[in-house]
């Protein structure tokens, strides 16, 4: 259960704004990062834990908006659980992240290193297959654009050595020391060196390659193997082919979205294929097997004796490839009987003395309908 905003803060709900204020003031400076100087890291996180809950506190009650629906629904965001109105009267602070930067200058955990490794972006793209090659698998080559370390300077985007200086800003340091004004006096605050994006060291001349970037944008082939059983809308992760990392990053990957064809003969369910099997009257009637064409090849698909329209016949293993198994799914033949049509006055006149010599019993479904006034089971 979220803790209350209310109890957070140490003040009553019927708190004034002014009280809300000073209450979050006073938090807010019991867990001045100079008070941990010598603590542990635990406590340290402890107090950076903390400071969020107060401030996230004082975000929505100095919000009018935002506790008006805390008060009457529980959550800042109102009933539907959508983002609020935004900033409105009272709002003194932009969020978290902008109090951990300007106020307490990253003391709880500091920024991102800028020179730390950082991977490459992942590249996306989509591919398509027929039915035939999602059921067997097939191995395609793709062109891809991406970024590579540029050779000439090895991500640097330096023209040479000589080329790269200390930043003369920060002293190569990666940042600076200011002065800012907040609700607590004057506070010296440690922020990211502006001049050198927080490297601590600056470009004189750039490389004539890349143009300073490290890197640029080549042409690449990559040769992916696609799994048989694969299935339309599946993707693919092949790792290590996206674009080239920064600073000795690893690369990203290549993200492969998969399309399939539809099939003209087959349906397609999970890992089963449904086939529709047009028969005569005579099939039907008196049975018997029938050679239809499959994934893996002609198969004898049995029709018993006296079989309807409609009637599902089950072959086992016909189906499609069972994606990274050995397996496959099932096929189901589905029976579409067919009632001739432009009879000779012969052919009626056969046909007639055949249903005539039928009895109720060979026509049970009929006989059922007459009955009930329902037809089937």
């Amino acid at each position: 259960m979220a803790k209350d905003l209310y109890e957070i803060l140490g003040v009553p709900k019927t708190a004034s704004d002014e009280d809300i204020k000073k209450a979050y003031r006073k938090l807010a400076i019991s867990l001045h990062p100079d008070r941990f100087a010598t603590a542990s890291e635990s406590e340290k996180k402890q107090a950076e834990v903390k400071f969020k809950e107060i401030n996230h506190a004082y975000e929505v009650l100095s919000d009018k908006q935002k506790r008006a629906n805390y008060d009457q629904f529980g959550n800042e965001d109102g009933p539907q659980g959508f983002a609020g109105a935004g900033g409105g009267e009272g709002a003194g602070f932009g969020g978290f992240e902008d109090i951990l930067s300007s106020f307490f200058g990253g003391s709880f955990g500091g920024r991102k290193n800028p020179n730390a490794p950082r991977q490459g972006d992942d590249i996306n793209v989509k591919i398509n297959l027929t039915f035939e090659e999602a059921y067997s698998g097939v191995s395609k080559t793709l062109r891809l654009n991406r970024d590579e370390m540029c050779a000439t300077c090895g991500g640097s985007g330096a023209k040479d050595a000589n080329s790269i200086k200390t930043c003369p800003y920060c002293k190569g340091a990666g940042t600076v020391q200011k002065t800012q004004q907040s609700i607590f006096g004057q506070q010296v605050v440690q922020t990211v060196c502006t001049n050198c994006g927080g490297k601590g060291k600056i470009v004189e001349e750039k490389c004539v390659v890349c143009r300073g970037n490290g890197y640029s944008r080549k042409e690449a082939s990559v040769k992916i193997n696609v799994p048989a059983g694969v299935d339309n809308g599946m993707t693919m992760t092949v790792r290590n082919e996206g674009h080239c990392g920064r600073n000795g990053g690893a690369r990203g990957n290549l993200v492969i979205a998969v399309g399939v064809a539809l099939s003209n003969k087959f349906k397609r369910v999970g890992n089963d294929l449904y086939y529709d099997l047009a028969i005569g009257y005579y099939d039907a009637a008196c049975g018997g097997d029938i050679v239809i064409e499959t994934m893996k090849g002609e198969a004898k698909c049995k029709i018993p004796e006296g079989t309807q329209s409609g009637t599902k016949i089950r072959l086992k293993g016909y189906g499609m490839k069972v994606l990274k198994k050995d397996t496959y799914g099932d096929l189901y033949v589905i029976v579409k009987v067919e009632t001739p049509k432009g009879l000779s006055n012969k052919q009626m006149k056969l046909l007639k003395e055949f249903e005539d010599s039928l009895s109720d019993s060979q026509y049970p479904q009929i006989k059922r309908f007459k009955k009930t006034g329902r037809f089937g089971k």
